[in-house]
């Protein structure tokens, strides 16, 4: 994922106006505007399975799934500043935040699907500003390694790399106890 504007950062309403007038998926983070890449077959298969697995453990409970595209900005009394991402799959359980087209504030779970041009990105301007926004669990799928990753906020609101799954096993959930993958049939 590439920045839209090298060296240069952009107003938070720059970046809405950039938005309005692009069919394209743009991010906002800290003054750069990021473009995301149209996913791969793979990458849709991948979130399709994990998007019906959540949308029926949620189903009739408090949280819900939602699948990208759908923004969030994230939101936290302590941090100042406009952070707008687009998660491949977000589950929520505030419901306080949303809006006619997009959710304010921090999801529970963030699951993000690598492709080849944004793995730094999610593996690691992501992982720092989820983490730093509080974001309870994050997973990060890699459909090149048939990986899952798994980071989970410790007490200290520092993640932790709880879980690393290649090819095979089950991956669960720290967070949603009923929520868990079998890596095989994910990347089959």
């Amino acid at each position: 994922m590439e920045p839209l504007f090298k060296n240069e950062k952009v107003s938070y309403e720059k970046y809405l106006e950039l938005k309005e007038k692009s069919d394209k998926l743009l991010e906002y983070i800290d003054g750069i505007v990021y473009m995301s890449p149209s996913p791969s077959t793979k990458h849709q298969r991948i979130s399709s399975k994990l998007h019906a697995k959540l949308y029926n453990l949620l189903e009739g409970k408090d949280c819900e799934v939602f699948h990208a595209p759908f923004d969030i900005l994230l939101k936290n009394d302590d941090i100042e500043g406009e952070k707008l991402v687009i998660p491949d799959l977000s589950v929520i359980c505030d419901k306080s935040g949303f809006t006619d087209n997009k959710y304010i504030g921090v999801p529970s779970l963030i699951i993000e699907i690598l492709s080849p041009s944004n793995q730094s990105h999610d593996l690691v301007t992501k992982l720092n500003l989820y983490m730093k926004y509080r974001v309870k669990e994050y997973w990060i799928v890699n459909p090149i390694l048939n990986t899952v990753m798994l980071y989970t906020l410790n007490a200290d609101n520092m993640y932790e790399q709880s879980i690393v799954k290649t090819e095979t096993g089950i991956v669960k959930s720290k967070i949603f106890e009923s929520f868990e993958v079998d890596i095989e049939e994910l990347f089959r």
